[in-house]
């Protein structure tokens, strides 16, 4: 197979497959999915060889994006997505849970859509200040 990639194309691809390898893989420990992390070593390793090696190094046999990638504002992109997904996934899952955890289906489907909506422009107004959680723990 051949590609032909500009530089900043190649960095682009670069900084999805690392995305899209820490998704799938940052939270499987010793569970990890191999074959992406292979892939991900061989662009890293392509990207030595045509003359990017500050966004690779050497760890155990293997090529692996480098601090300085890590460290160069990767993480702040997966952070604005983790941040942006983990408020919808808490509005719908308080809409549902105020509905009673009904199916949702063509007759429901508007009420849930409003109930996250009013739960979303709470969370964009407060945060997650607003949140109580009662717990025998607390």
């Amino acid at each position: 197979m051949e590609l032909h990639l500009t530089t900043k194309q190649f960095r682009r691809l670069l900084d999805m497959a690392y995305i899209g390898n820490w998704i799938l893989n940052s939270t499987r420990g010793e569970d990890r999915f191999r074959d992406y992390d292979e892939v991900e070593s061989l662009l890293f390793a392509k990207a030595e060889q045509e003359g990017m090696s500050a966004l690779s190094e050497h760890w155990m046999g293997e090529t692996v994006p480098s601090r300085a990638f890590m460290e160069g504002g990767i993480h702040e992109a997966i952070a604005d997505y983790e941040d942006a997904v983990f408020f919808d996934i808490l509005a719908e899952e308080l809409a549902r849970r105020d509905m009673d955890d009904v199916p949702i289906d063509e007759n429901n489907f508007g009420e849930l859509t409003r109930r996250m909506e009013a739960y979303m422009a709470e969370f964009e107004l407060h945060g997650t200040d607003h949140v109580q959680v009662e717990s025998e723990f607390m």
